[in-house]
């Protein structure tokens, strides 16, 4: 995730064109961005297509290069590191870990039909740590879909806010708690993450040794 001082790195001359969306609000469509590029490629500009988060993950990245492709407009990715991986290592959050966690899966809960509609009984494995991209408005969705598959309500999960950003902010707690530890993390973009592996992070051992020190 980049935060807008990126921006800052452009050429002094060069044109800014904002065609982000934010869930709830009103944002230029998909169409019209791609168009928006192959009209800029074709009128002679270099074109530099910036993302907030994830290109191939989620982030139609992958819709946006095919259709400069159909239109001959030569491209050239530049590769980053996905969100889950960047923010997770941030957290000291291990998402895979040898004999609790061999298991890896990404979903989205921004789908058609909203997050009720995502088949949870096939992300229930306790071996499994799950990371799900755009789910903090949908939490209690999340919540009672896993725990509703059978997956533990006691798991462990972490809610990853603004991720690698100078506002990051990483929360953990357990499964059933997920709608409030959402909230408590403030503003998006956010993962969520469920999975023992968390109980091996950073955030985790050190939100333990304060609960210890608070004990005592």
């Amino acid at each position: 995730m980049v935060g807008p001082e990126i921006l800052d790195r452009a050429r002094r001359d060069a044109k800014q064109v904002f065609v982000g969306k934010r869930k709830g609000q009103p944002g230029i469509g998909q169409d019209a961005i791609n168009r928006l590029l192959v009209e800029a490629a074709q009128s002679g500009q270099c074109v530099v297509r910036l993302k907030g988060g994830d290109p191939f993950v989620f982030g139609r990245g992958g819709e946006e290069l095919e259709f400069l492709q159909t239109a001959g407009v030569a491209t050239t990715v530049v590769p980053g590191i996905t969100a889950a991986l960047g923010c997770a290592a941030e957290a000291g959050l291990p998402l895979t870990f040898r004999k609790e966690a061999t298991r890896l899966t990404f979903v989205t809960a921004n789908v058609a039909g909203g997050a009720d509609s995502v088949d949870w009984t096939s992300l229930a494995d306790p071996q499994s740590t799950l990371v799900v991209y755009m789910g903090l408005s949908s939490a209690a969705t999340v919540r009672k879909g896993l725990i509703g598959a059978g997956r533990d309500p006691s798991a462990p999960v972490a809610v990853l806010a603004r991720g690698t950003r100078p506002d990051s902010k990483a929360v953990t707690g357990r499964l059933d708690d997920l709608p409030a530890l959402a909230t408590s993390a403030g503003d998006g973009p956010a993962l969520l993450v469920i999975g023992a592996a968390v109980a091996h992070s950073s955030v985790w051992k050190a939100k333990k040794s304060a609960h210890i020190e608070a004990a005592a």
